[in-house]
């Protein structure tokens, strides 16, 4: 049995990875996996319960219990609407100091394998190429500079009428780059074989436009 193909995009916080992912699996009719909405999910489910963010067991033990599904550009919890209410700074935060528990990143496994359905997926998150689809035609890891994915996130802040500090924005984002490329399982990092695109002074569409031939290149 053939699997379907795989594009794995691996980034930092903040790179305009998931923007990217979800462009190239519309322009190709593929599905898309958004990894760091399941880490969210689980940060903000566990918020509710009331469970420590240092309590590893308990979190990968919270996992199973949840009804997840990506349904018309909504994201449902427990058959709730959690669209808006994951994307919050907080739970961002959470999700990124959660994430370090292999216990977590363990009960998610199986279940962002399951995404990977004919004809095709895009998955972007932190551990895509490296741990979670290893066998991706294409890998791709995206990233910018810390100063430009500060300011691309407080404009995304601002718009949406939230209010924002520029200077805390990138300490955040610095604070979490280091978390993220320390921790003891899938820590963020170039895996091997893998493209780096470097979109601190590309649009969105040359972006996405790099990453489609990039593929192409790939299955011709």
């Amino acid at each position: 049995m053939t699997l379907a193909p795989v594009i794995a995009i691996d980034g930092p916080t903040a790179s305009g990875k998931g923007t990217v992912a979800s462009l190239v699996a519309e322009k190709l009719g593929f599905h898309y996996l958004d990894s760091g909405a399941l880490y969210r999910l689980v940060a903000l489910a566990s918020e509710k319960e009331g469970i420590d963010v240092k309590n590893g067991p308990e979190l990968g033990f919270l996992v199973p219990k949840l009804l997840i599904s990506f349904e018309k550009g909504q994201i449902l919890l427990n058959g709730e609407d959690a669209t808006e209410s994951i994307r919050t700074e907080a739970i961002g935060l959470r999700a990124s100091a959660l994430a370090a528990h292999p216990e977590v990143r363990r009960a998610l496994v199986g279940l962002q394998r399951g995404f990977r359905k004919a004809p095709g997926l895009v998955a972007d998150g932190r551990d895509m190429a490296s741990v979670i689809f290893p066998d991706a035609v294409l890998k791709v890891f995206l990233t910018a500079t810390a100063a430009a994915r500060a300011e691309r996130r407080y404009k995304q802040l601002i718009a949406k009428g939230i209010p924002a500090k520029l200077d805390d924005l990138l300490r955040d984002l610095q604070e979490r780059d280091a978390r993220d490329s320390s921790r003891g399982t899938a820590p963020l990092l170039v895996a091997e074989g893998a493209q780096v695109l470097e979109t601190s002074d590309l649009s969105i569409d040359q972006a996405v436009k790099t990453v489609l031939d990039w593929y192409q290149s790939k299955i011709a």
